[in-house]
């Protein structure tokens, strides 16, 4: 591996191969991840986080793949970090890159990769900071970060993103107790997905419903219906995540004039 002083000017660059080189270095704690944190520390304020979470089966993956299309189709670039479970035997992501969002990997516009939870508590990994800076001094526009997806313990995702989307399955059910009991209040964005079910009309409703008992804000967090699988609802969910951030005072970056 170079130097981090100069695998720090290829990752600026927009060289792959020095990005992935550097993910590693910081994810798995090595000699040289302080040095390129420290390379990269001037580099950074460019892109947007966007943080989407959400219980199990809800469709995290399938939106992201839908979002990555949209915002590539609205000139920018788009990286993507998914938090999985980690392997038993390995100690690593149990779905791999190639698994997930396989529409766009081999596209130059998007950097997909996958991290292991590592047992790390609040859906997250303990290296998604440093992670998320190596994405940033890139220069990518967006940096999705998808959590595992374990339930109401993950809200360290209000720590590093800007938007937060909570992804809900029209069949509720118990997790409507594990959104109130934590996630529900770092949504900016709820999105209703598999909204083609016939249970998605009263799944629309408590969603409201539980809103209307959320301390007042000056964002009231909007209820949008998704049918990710087929795209139905995904431009209402861009246009909301760009009125959020207008909202908040930021404007997403477009590497295409």
């Amino acid at each position: 591996m170079d130097a981090p002083a100069s695998l720090a000017d290829r990752v600026v660059a927009g060289d792959r191969r020095a990005i992935a080189q550097a993910i590693s270095a910081v994810e798995n704690e090595t000699a040289d991840a302080p040095g390129i944190r420290t390379a990269l520390a001037s580099r950074l304020g460019h892109a947007r986080v966007i943080g989407v979470t959400g219980p199990p089966g809800a469709g995290k993956s399938t939106l992201v793949n839908a979002l990555i299309g949209g915002f590539l189709a609205r000139g920018r670039t788009v990286a993507v970090v998914a938090v999985d479970p980690s392997s038993p035997v390995s100690g690593g992501a149990v779905l791999g890159d190639r698994i997930r969002m396989a529409d766009h990997q081999v596209d130059e516009r998007v950097f997909i990769r996958s991290l292991a939870a590592r047992g790390h508590l609040g859906g997250l990994t303990r290296s998604i900071r440093a992670v998320i800076d190596v994405l940033d001094a890139a220069r990518y526009d967006l940096v999705l970060v998808e959590t595992v997806g374990t339930g109401q313990s993950e809200v360290e995702i209000a720590g590093v993103a800007q938007t937060r989307l909570v992804v809900c399955p029209p069949d509720l059910g118990d997790e409507v107790q594990a959104i109130k009991a934590g996630v529900f209040e770092i949504a900016d964005i709820f999105v209703l997905n598999k909204a083609d079910r016939q249970s998605a009309a009263r799944a629309e409703q408590e969603l409201i419903g539980m809103l209307a008992l959320r301390r007042l804000s000056a964002w009231t967090p909007p209820v949008v219906r998704t049918v990710a699988t087929t795209g139905e609802g995904v431009a209402a969910v861009l246009a909301e995540i760009e009125r959020h951030q207008a909202w908040c005072g930021f404007q997403i970056p477009c590497t295409r004039p």
